[in-house]
C-alpha cells in the first residue's frame, strides 16, 4: 500500500479512536503537521488502560512519522515496522524470539495450542479470558480441553491445579495436563494482580508435572509498579507470554506472542491459517515501539499524580475512593449526593472522561494510565470539585 494514498483517503480515521502517542505523554511532535494543536492532545480520561486518542490525533502522529522518514511497511505482517516492534518486546521481555498477532485472543489460542501439542488438557482461572471471553474457540478450533479452576478467585489455588493433574492422570483413561496458562491483572477481577510468590509455586509445581506455562499478561507492564518485580522476572516463569499491543503502547489493535526462538520459529504460518497475517500491519502498530520503553517510567508518574490528586480530593468529604485488593490500574470513585452520570456529564466538557457503572450503582470504576500526565493533579481536583457542584 502507498502510504501517501493511504493518508490522503483518511484510512487513518478508520483505524480505531483508542490508540496512544508515541511519546510518553501523548505530546505531539514538534514538527509535526499543524492540526488544529489547542484540540489535540489535550483530554484525560479514567475509563481506558491507554491514552484513548481520537482518529484525528493517531493520523496526527502517524502522518508525522511517515514524513520523518522512520516508518517502514510490512509485507503480510512480516518485516518493517512489525520486525522492529517484536525485537523490542523481546528485549523487555527477556525472550529469543517475538511475533505480532492481530489481537490477543489469537495470541493465548496459537499460545496454548502449541504447547500443548498432543496432550490437550489445559488449566486456566475461571475468571480468565481465555476460559471466558473467546467462544470457546481453544475448544472448537483446535480441540483442547479448557479446564476452569478457582471460579471467582483471582489465582489458580495451588491445590486445586494439583487435584486436576492427579484426577487427569489417574482416570480410567489416563489424560497428561500439557498446559497452565494464567493471566495477570485478571480483567475480571479488576485487573487485581496474581502474587509472585503464588504464581513462582504454580509455576514451579507444573514445571515438576513436565506442563508448559503460558501467561496472558496483556497489562503486564503495570505490574512492576505495584508487585516490585520485573517484566522479566515474570516472563522467566513461563515459555511464552502474551502482551497486548494497543492496551498501553500505542496500537490499534495487535498483540505480541514471544517465548523461545524454536517456538516462535514458523508460528507465522499457523496465524495465516487463523486468519491472523494482516496484508498490511503497519497502520495498527507503526507507533507501538517507541512507546515500549518508557512505558514503565510514564506508569509510575502517572500513578505519583493520581495519588497527589486523590488526596486532594479526599479534603472534600463528598469524594470516597475504594482500592483493589493487589490491585493494579482499577480503584472506584464515589461522590456523595451526586450520580455517576451526573459527574459524568459535568466532566466531559472539561476535558475528562469517566465510565459508569449500570444504573442505581454509585460507585465509579476509574483506571490509572498515562493520560493523567497532561494535567496537575490541582487541576484535576479543581476540576472533579466543580463538576460535583454543578
Amino acid at each position: 500500500m502507498d502510504r501517501r494514498l493511504f493518508l490522503a483517503a483518511g484510512g487513518l480515521a478508520a483505524v480505531s479512536p483508542a490508540l496512544a502517542n508515541s511519546t510518553a505523554v501523548g505530546i505531539a511532535p514538534a514538527d509535526a503537521p499543524e492540526l488544529s494543536q489547542a484540540e489535540l492532545f489535550k483530554q484525560v480520561n479514567f475509563h481506558s488502560d491507554g491514552l484513548d486518542h481520537t482518529p484525528a490525533e493517531y493520523a496526527h502522529l502517524l502522518q508525522a512519522m511517515a514524513a520523518g522518514g522512520t516508518l517502514q511497511a510490512d509485507n503480510y505482517s512480516r518485516g518493517g515496522a512489525v520486525t522492529a516492534l517484536e525485537q523490542a518486546f523481546a528485549r523487555e521481555l527477556g525472550k529469543e524470539a517475538a511475533m505480532f498477532v492481530p489481537t490477543g485472543t489469537l495470541a493465548n489460542h496459537l499460545a496454548v495450542r502449541k504447547l500443548a501439542g498432543a496432550d490437550r488438557r489445559v488449566l486456566v482461572q475461571a475468571e480468565s479470558h481465555l476460559y471466558n471471553d473467546s467462544g470457546d474457540g481453544a475448544q472448537t478450533l483446535s480441540g483442547l480441553n479448557v479446564v476452569p479452576l478457582s471460579p471467582g478467585a483471582t489465582s489458580i489455588a495451588l491445590d486445586d491445579a494439583k487435584a486436576w493433574v492427579e484426577r487427569s492422570a489417574g482416570g480410567r483413561v489416563p489424560t497428561q495436563v500439557g498446559v497452565l496458562s494464567i493471566e495477570s491483572p485478571v480483567r475480571r477481577k479488576d485487573h487485581a494482580f496474581v502474587p509472585f510468590a503464588q504464581m513462582q509455586a504454580l509455576c514451579a509445581y507444573a514445571r515438576e508435572q513436565g506442563i508448559r506455562l503460558h501467561l496472558d499478561g496483556a497489562r503486564l507492564f503495570s505490574l512492576p509498579q505495584h508487585s516490585g518485580h520485573s517484566v522479566r522476572e515474570y516472563a522467566a516463569l513461563f515459555d511464552t507470554v502474551y502482551v497486548s499491543v494497543w492496551k498501553h503502547f500505542d496500537g490499534a489493535s495487535g498483540a505480541i506472542l514471544a517465548g523461545d526462538a524454536s517456538f516462535i520459529e514458523g508460528l507465522y504460518h499457523v496465524r495465516r491459517l487463523f486468519g491472523g497475517g494482516l496484508p498490511h500491519a503497519w497502520p495498527v502498530m507503526a507507533l507501538a515501539e517507541a512507546s515500549v520503553a518508557g512505558f514503565e517510567a510514564g506508569y509510575a508518574k502517572s500513578w505519583q499524580l493520581a495519588e497527589r490528586w486523590m488526596a486532594l480530593l479526599g479534603e472534600d468529604a463528598r469524594f470516597d475512593f475504594r482500592r483493589i485488593e493487589h490491585g493494579t490500574s482499577r480503584f472506584y470513585l464515589t461522590v456523595k449526593g451526586v450520580t455517576p452520570e451526573a459527574m459524568a456529564q459535568g466532566l466531559q466538557p472539561r476535558g475528562i472522561l469517566i465510565a459508569h457503572g449500570p444504573p442505581g450503582v454509585a460507585e465509579i470504576p476509574m483506571q490509572v494510565n498515562l493520560s493523567i500526565l497532561r494535567s496537575t493533579p490541582e487541576l484535576l481536583a479543581r476540576k472533579f470539585i466543580d463538576a460535583a457542584n454543578g
